[in-house]
């Protein structure tokens, strides 16, 4: 039976297990966190390494999208136990969720690593997001220039409310494309169920990136890939939209600050000379 948000929460409300909809709340967390701080500085590092050897003083955005994916495929080898565990706690049954290391200790360290592929695949992701969300801020910063005539380029910026409805396309179009593999992970790590009438003491099947796009296509066909996309939607495009909607709002800050600093410098020089 196919439930979509509203089964789910209904579901949950009246078996009297509400809190159950935050299984892996803290692994998921924990696999944020480490995720964040090793794609910081394993990024910032990477960076550095290429600035030197090149000799030059900036980077390329092509050079930039390398560097950031050879990051995140580093930071996803790491943290993939992590995201597996997760997985696996967030589709079990209401209630029936077990601990991080009882959850990764039940199957071998190969299973731990499942969809790591994908994940790998997956980073292309934030590439789509950032790089559609540059392209569409370029196109509407250059129509606010076109309007105010005798304005510097670098002292338009963007709206809290232009770039939160940037940041939304942006994330909602590479959300979209990139669901299918999201729906494909989800399969290989997802806890066993025996609701199928499948015997535990059945050897379990490996589960490979073909298995999972088979089932999915017998079962429920072609949609079947984006099932769940609404609540994906819901929970990335907000999240990213905020994100990037701080991160505008800073840098106009930040750039605002620069400029005053430098009138502050620029008349308070000639009084020290004077004086």
């Amino acid at each position: 039976m196919d439930k979509n948000i509203s089964d789910v929460f209904w579901e949950a409300i009246s078996n009297g297990q509400v809190l159950s909809l935050y299984q892996g709340l803290e692994t998921k967390n924990l696999q944020s966190f480490i995720f964040q701080f090793i794609y910081f500085y394993g990024y910032s590092f990477v960076k550095k390494l290429y600035l030197k050897r090149s000799g030059s003083k900036s980077i390329g955005t092509k050079a930039n999208l390398v560097l950031a994916a050879a990051a995140g495929a580093c930071t996803v080898v790491v943290t993939q136990p992590l995201d597996t565990a997760s997985s696996r706690m967030q589709t079990s049954e209401f209630g029936k969720s077990k601990g991080l290391w009882k959850t990764l200790s039940e199957g071998t360290w190969r299973q731990a690593f499942d969809g790591l592929g994908i994940s790998l695949l997956l980073t292309a992701n934030p590439s789509i997001q950032y790089t559609l969300f540059d392209q569409l801020k370029q196109r509407l910063l250059k129509g606010q220039l076109s309007t105010k005539k005798g304005a510097e380029s670098s002292s338009v910026a963007l709206s809290a409310f232009s770039a939160f409805m940037l940041g939304a396309v942006s994330k909602c179009v590479a959300t979209c494309l990139t669901y299918p593999a999201v729906r494909c992970k989800v399969m290989i790590q997802a806890a066993e169920s025996d609701e199928n009438g499948i015997n535990e003491a059945q050897p379990k099947t490996q589960k490979t990136v073909s298995r999972a796009i088979h089932e999915i296509w017998k079962r429920e066909g072609p949609l079947g890939f984006f099932k769940g996309l609404q609540a994906q939607i819901l929970k990335t495009v907000l999240s990213s939209a905020l994100l990037l909607m701080v991160k505008e709002k800073i840098t106009k800050t930040t750039w605002v600050l620069l400029l005053a600093l430098q009138r502050y410098l620029l008349i308070t020089r000639p009084r020290l000379k004077s004086a």
